[in-house]
């Protein structure tokens, strides 16, 4: 078995010290990372990730383009109405409107009369004549009808008051433009938000905002192959697999939804404020005005990636997400705050490939544990920090949870295989049964100790001096001759290889047997000689010489005994 043995120990050697082993195991390593991502498996860590990143950055502040108007638990109990009767909805509208502000939306449904037929009719009367306003819907979807716009708003001036909600019931997308759905219930009357028709495409609340303020820039949206344009900027839309996201919903015109504050990314002010003229003038005039509901009795709120980091006020009420989404599509425009953007699948495979080969070469370069903790704690360090630096400076969703886990993945996996590769192998050797146990180095040594011995050189001498005399007793006629085969140089030379296969003689025991057969060869030689043959004045030297070869065999027997 010594070949086998040869190979065993040499894929011994491959597998803990070869650095192909390192190659190999990342690939493995990120390939059945990207398989389980691409089942959706790693889609909630990857997004509580980005949850956490979001709310580790600093607040952007204030848009001062924006000013909100919440009807507070406070403003409900002070006038007593709730839902806001259409009168008093049409009285807001007309101190807002005094203070000239670029565009108003109505994050409040109005398709039911609310109120004194007075107060209804002049609020149609505000929708209708103003090109200010914009007032809000539902669309239609599988399990609702939807519910349909205030009277006498325009159509091109209806926006969708709808969300994508992730799973968990948290807002991380905007929606720019959507299409109603078929709905499984009947709706009572037609509208243009449950009107199902792939033409039919309708701008959100927050996108229609952003579109009116920008026409009176003179900035006018742009459909192109890429997506959006407005100026130079160019807005995307989602994909399926965007970032952390598995199969995400992209019926709709969808992006990332960049936050810019948990708790103070709009000025916000109170229904009686404005009632009772305690707004300055200069909060609304040329800005963008949002009305809806902020109490927490009305439970239009949301759940936001802040949520999570909140103890108190863990929602975020819809108008504000509404005016968020727009904020950050105006800032990409005016101000070159980038949208949030997000890798091929492709570059992510070859960011996890990385990382998963920094993990592998720590574990198989670095053999003190310490030093191989602090080594990974630092790759971490950077791996967590680059995706951080990146999402703050540069608002690029780059992966976190898969490299990360091939890193540890890969560096785990080479310090198994490294540190445990000669206990695997003894493992099968006892399952396999296996005889593989002979040493290379063992073995040459011992073969080098029997060659060098003075035993081998005398053997070696005598064997000179027996091919010397075998010319002289072919012409003696004195001695008997002595064939070829019986005196010859591989009777008093011992064969180191065996004449057997190696399978199925121990190699040392051949040499021991071969080495007493060399010796029972020249005893049995020299005693024919010495007994055959009649001892004369002309042949007793080689006579005599015989008998001093079988007195030295005798001696080096004893010896060796």
């Amino acid at each position: 078995m010594i070949g086998l043995g040869s190979r065993w120990r040499s894929l011994s050697q491959r597998i803990s010290i070869n650095g192909s082993a390192v190659v190999v195991v990342s690939l493995l390593v990120t390939g059945f990372i990207i398989g389980l991502r691409s089942r959706g498996r790693l889609a909630g860590w990857e997004l509580s990730t980005f949850d956490q990143m979001v709310r580790s950055r600093p607040d952007q502040g204030l848009d001062p383009r924006f000013l909100v108007v919440g009807i507070t638990d406070l403003d409900i109990q002070k006038r007593q109405e709730y839902p806001i009767t259409d009168g008093t909805l049409a009285t807001l509208l007309a101190k807002l409107e005094s203070q000239k502000p670029r565009v108003i939306g109505i994050d409040i449904l109005r398709d039911v009369k609310q109120g004194s037929d007075k107060g209804r009719k002049e609020l149609i009367r505000r929708l209708s004549q103003s090109d200010r306003i914009v007032a809000t819907c539902e669309i239609s979807k599988s399990e609702s009808p939807g519910i349909s716009p205030a009277p006498g708003i325009p159509e091109d001036r209806v926006g969708v008051a709808d969300f994508p909600v992730d799973a968990g019931g948290t807002v991380r997308l905007g929606i720019l433009i959507t299409t109603p759905q078929a709905s499984k219930l009947p709706a009572v009357t037609q509208h243009i938000c449950n009107y199902v028709n792939p033409e039919n495409q309708l701008l959100s609340l927050s996108f229609q905002m952003v579109v009116r303020y920008l026409q009176a820039k003179g900035i006018e949206p742009q459909i192109t192959t890429s997506g959006l344009k407005f100026g130079s900027t160019i807005i995307k839309r989602l994909t399926p697999d965007a970032g952390g996201y598995y199969h995400a919903d992209t019926r709709d015109f969808r992006i990332l939804l960049n936050y810019r504050s948990a708790n103070n990314a709009v000025k916000q002010v109170s229904l009686s404020d404005v009632l009772q003229n305690k707004v300055d003038p200069a909060l609304i005039k040329d800005k963008i005005i949002m009305i809806g509901y902020t109490a927490d009795i009305v439970k239009d709120t949301f759940y936001t990636p802040y949520s999570a980091g909140a103890t108190d006020s863990q929602k975020m009420p819809g108008v504000v997400v509404h005016a968020q989404n727009a904020s950050q599509i105006l800032s990409a425009v005016l101000d070159h705050r980038p949208l949030f953007w997000y890798w091929l699948k492709w570059q992510e495979g070859l960011w996890i490939l990385t990382w998963t080969l920094v993990g592998s070469i720590l574990a198989w370069r670095i053999r003190r544990p310490a030093l191989l903790v602090l080594s990974l704690g630092v790759a971490i360090a950077v791996l967590v920090g680059s995706c951080y630096i990146t999402l703050f400076m540069f608002a690029g969703w780059i992966p976190i949870v898969p490299p990360l886990l091939g890193l540890l993945a890969s560096a785990t996996s080479i310090i198994l295989i490294d540190r445990y590769a000669a206990t695997i192998v003894k493992t099968v050797k006892g399952l396999l049964k296996i005889n593989i146990d002979i040493d290379e180095d063992k073995k040459q040594a011992e073969v080098a100790a029997i060659t060098e011995s003075d035993y081998f050189l005398d053997l070696q001498q005598k064997a000179k001096e027996m091919r010397n005399r075998e010319k002289i007793t072919s012409k003696s006629p004195f001695l008997p001759s002595i064939t070829p085969q019986e005196i010859t140089v591989n009777r008093y030379i011992p064969t180191i290889q065996p004449t057997v296969p190696p399978e199925e003689v121990d190699y040392l025991q051949q040499v021991r047997d071969r080495r007493n057969q060399s010796k029972v060869a020249e005893n049995a030689t020299i005693t024919k000689i010495s007994e055959t043959t009649e001892i004369t004045s002309e042949n007793q030297p080689e006579i005599e010489y015989w008998q001093e070869l079988q007195r030295r065999g005798k001696k080096i027997k004893d010896t060796n005994k």
